[in-house]
Protein backbone atom coordinates (compact mmCIF):
# COMPACT_ATOMS: atom_id res chain seq x y z
CA UNK A 1 0.00 0.00 0.00
CA UNK A 2 1.49 3.29 -1.10
CA UNK A 3 1.53 6.09 1.48
CA UNK A 4 1.26 9.81 0.71
CA UNK A 5 4.41 11.81 0.96
CA UNK A 6 5.12 13.90 4.03
CA UNK A 7 4.43 17.26 2.34
CA UNK A 8 1.04 16.06 1.19
CA UNK A 9 0.17 14.84 4.62
CA UNK A 10 1.11 18.25 6.16
CA UNK A 11 -1.04 20.15 3.66
CA UNK A 12 -3.95 17.84 4.38
CA UNK A 13 -3.56 18.43 8.13
CA UNK A 14 -3.48 22.22 7.74
CA UNK A 15 -6.57 22.11 5.51
CA UNK A 16 -8.38 19.99 8.08
CA UNK A 17 -7.46 22.41 10.89
CA UNK A 18 -8.68 25.36 8.84
CA UNK A 19 -11.97 23.61 8.09
CA UNK A 20 -12.37 22.61 11.72
CA UNK A 21 -11.63 26.08 12.98
CA UNK A 22 -14.00 27.63 10.49
CA UNK A 23 -16.75 25.22 11.35
CA UNK A 24 -16.21 25.62 15.09
CA UNK A 25 -16.05 29.41 14.94
CA UNK A 26 -19.33 29.64 13.03
CA UNK A 27 -21.03 27.34 15.47
CA UNK A 28 -19.76 29.39 18.39
CA UNK A 29 -21.00 32.61 16.78
CA UNK A 30 -24.43 31.13 16.26
CA UNK A 31 -24.53 29.81 19.80
CA UNK A 32 -23.38 33.12 21.27
CA UNK A 33 -25.92 35.07 19.22
CA UNK A 34 -28.66 32.76 20.39
CA UNK A 35 -27.72 33.23 24.04
CA UNK A 36 -27.79 37.03 23.58
CA UNK A 37 -30.93 36.99 21.46
CA UNK A 38 -33.01 39.08 23.96
CA UNK A 39 -30.20 41.28 25.31
CA UNK A 40 -30.31 44.93 24.33
CA UNK A 41 -27.05 46.02 22.64
CA UNK A 42 -24.74 48.90 23.49
CA UNK A 43 -26.32 52.29 22.92
CA UNK A 44 -29.86 51.17 23.75
CA UNK A 45 -31.75 53.99 25.50
CA UNK A 46 -35.29 54.92 26.41
CA UNK A 47 -35.24 58.68 26.80
CA UNK A 48 -32.56 59.24 29.46
CA UNK A 49 -32.68 55.63 30.64
CA UNK A 50 -29.70 53.43 29.66
CA UNK A 51 -30.96 49.89 29.07
CA UNK A 52 -27.90 48.45 27.29
CA UNK A 53 -26.99 44.94 28.46
CA UNK A 54 -30.43 44.32 29.95
CA UNK A 55 -32.69 41.55 28.78
CA UNK A 56 -35.99 42.58 27.30
CA UNK A 57 -37.79 41.59 30.50
CA UNK A 58 -35.31 43.47 32.68
CA UNK A 59 -35.60 46.59 30.53
CA UNK A 60 -39.38 46.32 30.58
CA UNK A 61 -39.44 46.20 34.38
CA UNK A 62 -36.99 49.07 34.73
CA UNK A 63 -38.89 51.24 32.22
CA UNK A 64 -42.17 50.54 33.96
CA UNK A 65 -40.73 51.46 37.37
CA UNK A 66 -38.74 54.52 36.34
CA UNK A 67 -40.91 55.94 33.54
CA UNK A 68 -44.47 54.61 33.59
CA UNK A 69 -45.05 54.70 37.35
CA UNK A 70 -43.82 58.31 37.84
CA UNK A 71 -45.92 59.50 34.89
CA UNK A 72 -49.01 58.03 36.59
CA UNK A 73 -48.41 60.04 39.79
CA UNK A 74 -50.93 62.82 40.57
CA UNK A 75 -50.33 66.32 39.20
CA UNK A 76 -50.98 69.28 41.51
CA UNK A 77 -52.43 72.38 39.88
CA UNK A 78 -52.05 75.40 42.14
CA UNK A 79 -53.65 78.83 42.20
CA UNK A 80 -52.99 81.06 45.18
CA UNK A 81 -53.70 79.00 48.28
CA UNK A 82 -55.84 76.51 46.38
CA UNK A 83 -54.62 73.20 45.00
CA UNK A 84 -56.44 70.94 42.56
CA UNK A 85 -55.17 67.38 42.13
CA UNK A 86 -55.35 65.65 38.76
CA UNK A 87 -55.40 61.85 38.85
CA UNK A 88 -52.87 61.30 36.07
CA UNK A 89 -53.20 57.51 36.23
CA UNK A 90 -56.74 57.78 34.86
CA UNK A 91 -55.59 59.80 31.84
CA UNK A 92 -52.11 58.57 30.95
CA UNK A 93 -51.12 55.40 29.12
CA UNK A 94 -47.41 54.53 28.69
CA UNK A 95 -46.60 51.89 26.04
CA UNK A 96 -43.54 50.27 27.62
CA UNK A 97 -43.48 47.40 25.10
CA UNK A 98 -43.38 49.83 22.18
CA UNK A 99 -40.44 51.69 23.73
CA UNK A 100 -38.51 48.45 24.31
CA UNK A 101 -39.24 47.32 20.77
CA UNK A 102 -37.96 50.63 19.36
CA UNK A 103 -34.70 50.37 21.33
CA UNK A 104 -34.27 46.71 20.25
CA UNK A 105 -35.28 47.23 16.62
CA UNK A 106 -31.79 47.89 15.11
CA UNK A 107 -30.43 44.65 16.52
CA UNK A 108 -33.48 42.68 15.50
CA UNK A 109 -33.11 43.75 11.87
CA UNK A 110 -29.31 43.38 11.59
CA UNK A 111 -27.45 40.38 10.14
CA UNK A 112 -25.73 37.75 12.26
CA UNK A 113 -22.26 38.92 11.25
CA UNK A 114 -23.11 42.51 12.25
CA UNK A 115 -24.58 41.41 15.55
CA UNK A 116 -21.50 39.34 16.39
CA UNK A 117 -19.16 42.16 15.39
CA UNK A 118 -21.16 44.74 17.36
CA UNK A 119 -21.13 42.57 20.43
CA UNK A 120 -17.46 41.63 20.11
CA UNK A 121 -16.30 45.19 19.51
CA UNK A 122 -18.90 46.67 21.90
CA UNK A 123 -20.09 49.02 19.22
CA UNK A 124 -23.26 51.08 19.96
CA UNK A 125 -25.95 49.36 17.93
CA UNK A 126 -29.13 49.91 19.94
CA UNK A 127 -31.96 52.30 19.26
CA UNK A 128 -32.85 55.51 21.12
CA UNK A 129 -36.54 55.38 21.99
CA UNK A 130 -38.56 58.35 23.19
CA UNK A 131 -41.18 58.02 25.90
CA UNK A 132 -44.34 56.66 24.30
CA UNK A 133 -47.15 58.24 26.33
CA UNK A 134 -50.71 58.94 25.28
CA UNK A 135 -53.20 61.18 27.10
CA UNK A 136 -56.98 60.99 27.13
CA UNK A 137 -57.41 64.61 26.03
CA UNK A 138 -61.20 64.53 26.14
CA UNK A 139 -61.11 63.52 29.81
CA UNK A 140 -58.45 66.16 30.44
CA UNK A 141 -60.69 68.85 28.93
CA UNK A 142 -63.55 67.82 31.22
CA UNK A 143 -61.28 68.02 34.26
CA UNK A 144 -60.02 71.49 33.35
CA UNK A 145 -63.61 72.62 32.77
CA UNK A 146 -64.61 71.31 36.22
CA UNK A 147 -61.84 73.37 37.82
CA UNK A 148 -62.99 76.41 35.86
CA UNK A 149 -66.51 76.00 37.28
CA UNK A 150 -65.03 76.30 40.77
CA UNK A 151 -62.63 79.17 40.10
CA UNK A 152 -64.46 81.37 37.58
CA UNK A 153 -66.14 84.40 39.13
CA UNK A 154 -67.41 87.83 38.14
CA UNK A 155 -65.63 90.93 39.45
CA UNK A 156 -67.06 92.42 42.64
CA UNK A 157 -67.47 96.18 42.77
CA UNK A 158 -66.49 98.05 45.90
CA UNK A 159 -69.59 99.17 47.77
CA UNK A 160 -70.94 100.05 51.19
CA UNK A 161 -73.44 98.11 53.26
CA UNK A 162 -75.24 98.77 56.54
CA UNK A 163 -73.97 97.04 59.65
CA UNK A 164 -76.11 98.19 62.56
CA UNK A 165 -75.49 101.91 63.00
CA UNK A 166 -72.60 102.22 60.57
CA UNK A 167 -71.59 101.55 57.01
CA UNK A 168 -68.94 98.96 56.25
CA UNK A 169 -66.92 98.55 53.11
CA UNK A 170 -67.47 95.56 50.86
CA UNK A 171 -64.08 95.50 49.12
CA UNK A 172 -63.72 95.08 45.41
CA UNK A 173 -62.40 91.83 43.98
CA UNK A 174 -61.21 91.07 40.47
CA UNK A 175 -63.11 88.52 38.45
CA UNK A 176 -61.29 85.26 37.70
CA UNK A 177 -61.51 83.24 34.52
CA UNK A 178 -59.48 80.08 34.00
CA UNK A 179 -57.62 80.13 30.68
CA UNK A 180 -58.64 76.60 29.82
CA UNK A 181 -56.56 76.41 26.64
CA UNK A 182 -53.32 77.50 28.34
CA UNK A 183 -53.98 75.30 31.38
CA UNK A 184 -54.69 72.32 29.13
CA UNK A 185 -51.39 72.82 27.29
CA UNK A 186 -49.46 73.10 30.55
CA UNK A 187 -51.06 69.90 31.80
CA UNK A 188 -50.33 68.03 28.57
CA UNK A 189 -46.68 68.99 28.93
CA UNK A 190 -46.60 67.91 32.58
CA UNK A 191 -48.28 64.58 31.86
CA UNK A 192 -45.73 63.82 29.14
CA UNK A 193 -42.54 65.16 30.69
CA UNK A 194 -43.06 64.13 34.29
CA UNK A 195 -43.66 67.51 35.95
CA UNK A 196 -45.95 66.98 38.92
CA UNK A 197 -46.89 70.58 39.69
CA UNK A 198 -48.07 73.44 37.48
CA UNK A 199 -49.75 76.80 37.99
CA UNK A 200 -53.38 77.22 36.99
CA UNK A 201 -53.57 79.78 34.20
CA UNK A 202 -56.09 82.44 35.23
CA UNK A 203 -57.07 85.76 33.66
CA UNK A 204 -58.23 88.58 35.94
CA UNK A 205 -60.97 91.10 35.16
CA UNK A 206 -60.69 94.26 37.23
CA UNK A 207 -63.88 95.72 38.76
CA UNK A 208 -65.23 99.00 37.48
CA UNK A 209 -65.49 100.45 41.01
CA UNK A 210 -62.52 99.99 43.32
CA UNK A 211 -62.03 101.30 46.85
CA UNK A 212 -60.11 104.31 45.54
CA UNK A 213 -62.89 105.21 43.13
CA UNK A 214 -65.79 104.47 45.46
CA UNK A 215 -68.14 107.45 45.64
CA UNK A 216 -69.70 108.97 48.76
CA UNK A 217 -72.45 107.32 50.81
CA UNK A 218 -74.67 108.69 53.56
CA UNK A 219 -75.97 106.99 56.70
CA UNK A 220 -78.69 108.73 58.73
CA UNK A 221 -79.09 107.40 62.28
CA UNK A 222 -82.57 108.47 63.39
CA UNK A 223 -82.18 107.63 67.07
CA UNK A 224 -78.83 109.40 67.34
CA UNK A 225 -79.91 112.35 65.14
CA UNK A 226 -76.68 112.00 63.20
CA UNK A 227 -75.82 112.04 59.51
CA UNK A 228 -72.57 110.22 58.63
CA UNK A 229 -70.78 110.89 55.36
CA UNK A 230 -68.50 108.17 53.97
CA UNK A 231 -65.97 108.69 51.22
CA UNK A 232 -63.91 105.93 49.57
CA UNK A 233 -65.23 103.50 52.15
CA UNK A 234 -64.11 105.52 55.16
CA UNK A 235 -66.05 107.76 57.55
CA UNK A 236 -65.30 111.32 56.40
CA UNK A 237 -67.55 113.47 58.61
CA UNK A 238 -70.48 113.46 61.02
CA UNK A 239 -73.24 116.05 61.14
CA UNK A 240 -76.00 116.70 63.63
CA UNK A 241 -79.52 116.64 62.13
CA UNK A 242 -83.19 116.92 63.00
CA UNK A 243 -85.49 114.06 62.04
CA UNK A 244 -89.23 113.46 61.78
CA UNK A 245 -91.60 113.65 64.67
CA UNK A 246 -93.37 110.51 65.93
CA UNK A 247 -96.45 111.53 63.95
CA UNK A 248 -94.41 112.25 60.82
CA UNK A 249 -91.47 109.86 61.13
CA UNK A 250 -88.49 109.80 58.84
CA UNK A 251 -88.76 106.59 56.77
CA UNK A 252 -86.19 103.89 57.25
CA UNK A 253 -84.63 102.13 54.27
CA UNK A 254 -82.18 102.43 51.41
CA UNK A 255 -82.57 105.45 49.17
CA UNK A 256 -80.61 107.56 46.69
CA UNK A 257 -80.30 111.24 45.97
CA UNK A 258 -82.38 111.98 42.87
CA UNK A 259 -82.05 115.77 42.63
CA UNK A 260 -79.77 118.50 43.97
CA UNK A 261 -81.50 121.87 44.43
CA UNK A 262 -79.61 125.14 44.87
CA UNK A 263 -81.59 127.89 46.61
CA UNK A 264 -84.76 125.80 46.32
CA UNK A 265 -88.34 127.04 46.21
CA UNK A 266 -90.60 125.34 48.75
CA UNK A 267 -93.87 123.94 47.35
CA UNK A 268 -96.83 123.23 49.57
CA UNK A 269 -97.33 119.43 49.65
CA UNK A 270 -101.04 119.78 50.38
CA UNK A 271 -100.77 117.97 53.68
CA UNK A 272 -102.90 118.87 56.69
CA UNK A 273 -99.97 120.38 58.53
CA UNK A 274 -99.36 122.77 55.56
CA UNK A 275 -102.98 123.84 55.09
CA UNK A 276 -102.37 127.35 56.42
CA UNK A 277 -99.12 127.84 54.52
CA UNK A 278 -98.74 129.59 51.15
CA UNK A 279 -98.69 127.70 47.85
CA UNK A 280 -94.93 128.32 47.47
CA UNK A 281 -92.16 130.06 49.38
CA UNK A 282 -89.32 131.56 47.36
CA UNK A 283 -85.69 131.26 48.41
CA UNK A 284 -84.87 133.40 51.39
CA UNK A 285 -84.70 133.47 55.18
CA UNK A 286 -88.25 132.13 55.65
CA UNK A 287 -87.86 129.20 53.21
CA UNK A 288 -88.32 125.89 55.14
CA UNK A 289 -85.73 124.19 52.87
CA UNK A 290 -82.94 126.65 53.59
CA UNK A 291 -80.33 127.27 50.91
CA UNK A 292 -79.82 123.68 49.68
CA UNK A 293 -81.98 120.58 49.32
CA UNK A 294 -81.20 117.01 48.30
CA UNK A 295 -84.31 115.13 47.15
CA UNK A 296 -84.50 111.39 47.88
CA UNK A 297 -86.47 108.75 46.00
CA UNK A 298 -88.94 108.69 48.87
CA UNK A 299 -91.99 110.95 48.29
CA UNK A 300 -91.58 114.33 49.97
CA UNK A 301 -88.37 113.34 51.82
CA UNK A 302 -85.31 115.56 51.51
CA UNK A 303 -82.07 116.38 53.24
CA UNK A 304 -82.18 120.16 53.49
CA UNK A 305 -81.16 123.22 55.43
CA UNK A 306 -83.25 125.06 57.97
CA UNK A 307 -83.53 128.43 59.61
CA UNK A 308 -84.63 126.71 62.81
CA UNK A 309 -81.15 125.80 64.02
CA UNK A 310 -82.52 125.07 67.48
CA UNK A 311 -84.30 121.98 66.08
CA UNK A 312 -81.09 120.20 65.16
CA UNK A 313 -80.67 117.16 67.38
CA UNK A 314 -84.41 116.72 67.89
CA UNK A 315 -87.38 115.01 66.25
CA UNK A 316 -88.99 118.10 64.77
CA UNK A 317 -89.55 117.70 61.01
CA UNK A 318 -92.35 116.28 58.90
CA UNK A 319 -90.10 113.35 57.84
CA UNK A 320 -87.23 115.25 56.22
CA UNK A 321 -83.66 115.41 57.53
CA UNK A 322 -82.77 118.97 58.55
CA UNK A 323 -79.23 120.32 58.74
CA UNK A 324 -77.55 123.55 59.73
CA UNK A 325 -77.19 125.86 56.73
CA UNK A 326 -73.37 125.62 56.72
CA UNK A 327 -73.49 121.84 57.06
CA UNK A 328 -75.91 121.23 54.21
CA UNK A 329 -74.00 123.63 51.98
CA UNK A 330 -70.83 121.65 52.62
CA UNK A 331 -72.60 118.30 52.13
CA UNK A 332 -74.16 119.60 48.90
CA UNK A 333 -70.68 120.02 47.39
CA UNK A 334 -69.49 116.55 48.46
CA UNK A 335 -72.30 114.38 47.11
CA UNK A 336 -73.99 113.92 43.76
CA UNK A 337 -77.15 112.54 42.22
CA UNK A 338 -77.13 108.80 42.72
CA UNK A 339 -75.37 108.92 46.11
CA UNK A 340 -76.86 106.16 48.30
CA UNK A 341 -78.58 107.21 51.51
CA UNK A 342 -79.20 104.61 54.20
CA UNK A 343 -81.63 105.58 56.94
CA UNK A 344 -81.58 103.32 60.04
CA UNK A 345 -83.15 102.92 63.52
Amino acid sequence: MQHASAPVRILALVAALILFTAAGGGAFAVADDYLARDVLPEGSRIAELDVAGMTLDEARNVAAERIAVPLAAPVEVTYGDRTFTLNAASLVSVDVDAMIAEAFSPKKSSALVSRVADRTLRRPAGGAASVDVSVDEAALDLWVASVAEIVDSEPVEATMTVDGDRLVLVPSRPGETVDQTATRQSLLGALRNGSRQIDLQVELTQPTVSESSLGPAILVDISERRLLLYERGELAKEYGVAVGTPSHPTPRGDFVITLKRYMPTWSNPGSAWAADMPRTIAPGPSNPLGTRALNLNAPGIRIHGTSADYSIGTAASHGCIRMHRWDVEELYERVGVGTPVYIVR
